[in-house]
């Protein structure tokens, strides 16, 4: 029976991961029988269908772009809401200078309703990325705002302030419609509130995953406004300040507006690809998306935005979407300190202690072992997996039997580490580690501490109550019980939304928060430990289980058609070269990925380090295309001089009728401090070693005339470029020999044409 209540155990952690999974779905609703002052997604998805037309992509200063904005102004008048584009050149320097992108971008302003004083303002952008037509990044957030403001035209909302819709143009080139708006003094100073609704997938629950500082206001209203589930934790916050992404709301958060972030991201292999269509667009979640908008806004509508200056900031989490527990950020410490003293005192009261030393070193060394020992397997079970398909991701396309590995090795652990301690030791090892962790997480990253302290704080209370009385008794096995299921609830919802999120690439997302989760678990399997025979088997039988799936997993094809490899395809000359054909798997830093046969079959492709003359993408796959038959970019210098130690130089770069972006490459030799290209100042931070990219991505950007503000060290050699967005006819033979597990993403097919000027 030991061996069958263990076993038992497991299965209830299971059920535990799959009520998680099923509560972080967007909720079931009836799309088409909302009241006309409430959103409706059939409503907001035939708006969709309208702005998006032929669903082709829109990227900035495209002639697709064009007809997109001119729908969404038709869109507006329809609804009677007088609306108006802004049309500005701004360029945006980010990521610590590497990277700084300009473009002539027209935004689209709307008055939805009228107001005293600083207006809420609704924020989606209608530009895509050049290889999809993004009808949920970002056409979605266009159609969410436009049914959010009839429906609040409906039901004549009587608002304290002024409500405008604002649909940039030029986000994915690098935020620029948002950008040009703040540059412009008299339009920022309308703003008062923003609410921004984006996408990185095409299904999945509308997550609250970013809010301004002193978020505590904001999340009491998103908590009394919000129609459907909670999806939010204080966590996301604290992810995305290491992550490298970006939205339009980053500027206006830089600016100090009270702002809040939604945006759905399930379903990410379909993000930024020709597969972003409306019939992969998930109508549950565009209706959570656009819940979660009018709820907010019209919290925001009687608000007054002088208490959001101020406030501190919560930390919280949502619970199975229907409990949003919080409390201030500077309570995180104090609690997470409380509990772990209150969790010292029960082990020390409770019953049973054990005077070995052995097994007191057996309990304290229990959750490290189980913790780097599912990180360990996740490694191991990946290789074995890598080694068989020849691929660095084998799970992208059939997850399930990768999954179930991962799910058995943990558990298999689970099991080993339940023989070094007796159900005190491991009971008290357990949430020692679990409110220890939370210590230190309070004291550094306090948005991570719920998930350590809010279960810590129920063991305490439960553990302390049942101490005198013995947790193998019935009170002490249901407090163990109860506090184990607060812990799985509150971490398996971050091992499902990982492999949603990311795929089971990172398999860290999946073992780690499992490993924390199924912790305080292990004293109910330690309460009656088998005999170490069968304790063996049922270990050794789930790690043999583990390794055959993940050798499924290195069998089975890595891509499908509906899960297909991402696989741009790039036509190159630059100066005194053949011209080349590459396929780019992969970026900067990373071996490249292999190819379909067919590809390296008829383009006679091998891998090589090519820098494209100054564009370093890495190891990609490179073949020889002939003879060039393009012309060149051409570049002059048009000013030259010296000033306080400072090489100022005025260059002259003119690419052809075709090009869709320019770009220039500074080397970080060059030291750069400065760039001055029409009207706009980019001073970029000392230290940037690693140079900077200037990339100007409209048409009008053909014929640049640019400054830059060098160290005056010796000569620079700068390379530049014109990209035009597809592939020569001569490459119909490529296009077609990508077979329909592959496709292209983010720019999509090129065009490169590289050409060199060094600077004396």
């Amino acid at each position: 029976m030991t061996v069958l209540r263990a076993w038992v155990l497991g299965l209830l952690a299971l059920g535990v991961w799959y009520l998680c999974y099923l509560a972080g779905q967007p909720p079931a609703a009836h799309y088409g029988s909302q009241p006309p002052t409430r959103f409706s997604a059939a409503r907001a998805e035939k708006t969709l269908a309208r702005i998006l037309g032929p669903e082709r992509p829109h990227p900035v200063s495209s002639d697709e772009n064009e007809a997109v904005r001119g729908r969404i102004l038709k869109e507006f008048a329809a609804l009677g809401i007088p609306s108006r584009t802004y049309t500005a050149f701004t360029c945006n320097g980010w990521r610590g200078g590497s990277f700084v992108s300009c473009a002539t971008v027209t935004d689209i302003m709307a008055d939805v309703a009228p107001g005293e004083g600083k207006a809420i303002v609704l924020l989606a952008h209608y530009d895509s990325v050049p290889a999809g037509p993004g009808a949920s990044d970002d056409e979605s957030g266009v159609a969410t705002v436009l049914e959010t403001a009839r429906a609040i035209r409906t039901a004549g909302d009587k608002s304290r302030h002024p409500i405008i819709a604002l649909i940039t143009d030029g986000e994915e080139a690098g935020l620029l419609g948002a950008n040009a708006f703040l540059q412009n003094a008299q339009l920022k100073s309308r703003v008062g509130a923003v609410v921004n609704v984006e996408a990185r997938g095409t299904r999945g629950p509308s997550l609250l995953f970013q809010t301004s500082a002193g978020d505590a206001p904001l999340v009491d209203l998103y908590a009394a406004h919000v129609p459907t589930a909670y999806a939010t934790s204080s966590l996301y916050e604290e992810i995305y300040k290491f992550l490298p992404n970006d939205t339009d709301l980053t500027l206006f958060i830089r600016n100090g507006f009270p702002s809040f972030n939604f945006a759905f991201a399930d379903n990410v292999r379909y993000y930024h690809s020709p597969r972003d269509i409306r019939a992969n667009l998930s109508h549950a979640t565009l209706q959570m998306q656009g819940d979660n908008m009018l709820g907010v806004v019209r919290g925001l509508e009687q608000a007054d935005f002088a208490g959001f200056r101020n406030a501190t900031n919560d930390v919280y989490i949502s619970v199975l979407g229907i409990w949003l527990p919080r409390v201030p950020e500077n309570w995180a410490l104090p609690l997470a300190i409380a509990a772990f003293l209150a969790l010292v005192l029960a082990a020390w009261l409770s019953r049973g202690q054990s005077r070995d030393w052995r097994s007191a070193l057996g309990a304290a060394i229990m959750p490290l072992a189980l913790i780097a020992g599912c990180a360990a397997a996740g490694f191991l079970l990946a290789f074995i997996a890598q080694m068989i398909s020849g691929q660095p991701d084998p799970t992208y396309a059939y997850p399930l039997a990768m999954r179930i590995a991962l799910g058995l090795a943990v558990w298999g652990l689970t099991l080993l580490v339940s023989r070094l301690a007796n159900v005190h030791g491991a009971a008290a090892a357990a949430w020692l580690w679990m409110s220890g962790l939370g210590v230190v997480v309070a004291a550094f990253l306090p948005g991570f501490s719920p998930y350590f302290v809010f279960p810590s704080l129920i063991a305490a209370v439960l553990l302390l109550a049942t101490a005198r009385a013995g947790w193998k008794s019935m009170p002490g096995q249901a407090a163990l019980l109860i506090s184990a299921l607060a812990s799985l609830i509150v971490w398996f919802p971050l091992v499902a939304s990982g492999e949603t999120l990311m795929g089971l690439k990172l398999h860290e997302l999946f073992t780690i928060p499992a490993a924390l989760g199924l912790m305080p678990l292990v004293p109910l399997v330690a309460t009656r430990p088998a005999a170490r025979s069968v304790w063996m088997i049922s270990a050794i039988a789930a790690f043999i289980m583990a390794v055959a799936g993940a050798i499924v997993a290195g069998l089975l094809p890595t891509y499908s058609a509906a899960s297909p490899q991402r696989i741009n395809l790039y036509y190159a000359e630059a100066p005194h070269a053949p011209a080349r054909w590459a396929a780019v798997t992969t970026w900067k830093g990373s071996a490249a990925s292999p190819i379909p046969p067919s590809l390296v079959n008829v383009g006679g492709f091998t891998v090589q380090h090519d820098d494209f003359s100054g564009f370093d993408f890495g190891d990609i796959y490179v073949a020889r295309a002939g003879k060039p038959i393009y012309p060149l970019p051409a570049a002059t210098v048009a000013g030259d001089r010296r000033q306080d130690g400072k090489h100022i130089v005025t260059l002259d770069i003119r690419g052809s009728a075709e090009a869709s972006t320019m770009v220039l490459n500074i080397p970080g030799s060059a030291g750069l401090s400065a760039i001055d290209f029409r009207g706009q100042h980019i001073a970029l931070p000392k230290g940037n070693s690693g140079g900077t990219l200037l990339a100007c991505l409209s048409r009008d950007c053909r014929d640049m005339a640019v400054t830059l503000t060098l160290a005056g060290r010796g000569p620079v050699a700068l390379t530049f470029a014109e990209l035009r967005f597809g592939l020569p006819p001569s490459a119909n033979f490529l296009r077609a020999a990508r077979p329909d597990t592959a496709m292209p993403s983010q720019s999509g097919d090129q065009i490169n044409l590289a050409n060199t000027l060094t600077l004396q």
